[in-house]
């Protein structure tokens, strides 16, 4: 491989780069699971001129046959414990909101709950179903994200992206390529440099009230209590029942292996109870999938997203 070092050094100088960078750096300090092993590098540039630098970075490091994971807030990703190779581009300092009459464009970066408290003192509805969601916009317009019977979908007007010849790009809403947490991006390799969503007026008090709702619900379904990615496994309404009462049903909630475990308080949720792994994860996933096969005939559809260097045994179960 290419010499990391250089060539980001190479890149910078080009650039004039502000920002950090990390090499070896855990990724475990990145993501809502609190696990992962180390990333070659990591990389979160600085300023308004990210989709510039970003540009150079991504043309650079592809036409050096170097991967480039992009991150967001970390959500809903378990790195391996080996890490990932390569670079990993991280956008959270690529954030913020700009609003006119009808609209408002959200930065790729902006964490999702910041994003409706800022619509939401802007007295502007149409977010406020993501408050207390963890993760970034550009992360949650990537899955199509989904809560309280609303889908990220249901809002968005356009998609700002990086192209795969690195231009920017708009791209307009089109329903078809949406579905239950599935976007057009899925299948292409661009970054997701923000979206714009239609918004109209609602007053503060009851845009805060409604999202307070939200926050104590996710609250009292125990999101918070230790490092998880939120729902394991996506609903399908064809099992006709959510499936973390499937889970609950056939006695799984508590089952662990190692320190990952199934939240005693809800089967959709695997928790991280301050030991687990990678590997463990992945295991109890993959254990929770044969185990309503067994019993039910369902297959389950993993909302967690397993990446980076899973090669060699690791992910065997």
């Amino acid at each position: 491989m290419v010499n990391l070092r250089k060539l980001l050094e190479k890149i910078n100088m080009e650039y004039g780069f502000e920002g950090d960078i990390r090499f070896d750096e855990p990724m475990a300090r990145h993501t809502t699971f609190k696990v992962g092993g180390p990333a070659d590098v990591w990389v979160r540039p600085a300023g308004n001129r990210f989709p510039e630098y970003a540009a150079l970075l991504l043309k650079t490091a592809w036409e050096a046959d170097i991967p480039v994971f992009i991150l967001g807030g970390g959500a809903n990703l378990v790195v391996s414990d080996r890490g990932i190779r390569g670079i990993v581009l991280d956008t959270g300092s690529w954030s913020g909101l700009q609003f006119d009459e009808q609209t408002v464009l959200v930065y790729g970066g902006t964490e999702v709950d910041a994003a409706s408290e800022v619509c939401a003192q802007h007295e502007r509805q149409g977010l406020a179903f993501l408050a207390g969601m963890p993760g970034s916009i550009g992360g949650a317009v990537w899955m199509n994200a989904r809560c309280y019977n609303r889908s990220i979908s249901d809002v968005l007007l356009e998609t700002w992206i990086l192209n795969e010849t690195f231009q920017e790009e708009w791209i307009p809403f089109n329903a078809v390529d949406f579905d239950y947490k599935i976007s057009p991006f899925q299948n292409r390799r661009v970054l997701i440099l923000g979206a714009r969503f239609k918004t109209a007026f609602q007053s503060r008090e009851s845009l805060y009230e409604e999202m307070r709702g939200y926050r104590q619900d996710r609250e009292s379904k125990g999101h918070y209590r230790l490092p998880s990615a939120g729902s394991a496994f996506k609903n399908n309404h064809a099992f006709g029942k959510p499936t973390g009462k499937l889970i609950d049903e056939l006695g799984l909630r508590g089952l662990s292996i190692g320190g990952a475990k199934v939240a005693d308080w809800h089967g959709n949720i695997i928790v991280n109870t301050g030991t687990a792994t990678a590997q463990d994860i992945y295991l109890l996933t993959e254990e929770l999938k044969k185990r309503v096969k067994q019993a039910l005939g369902y297959e389950l559809e993993c909302e967690i997203l397993f990446v980076g260097d899973w090669s060699g045994e690791e992910k065997r179960s």
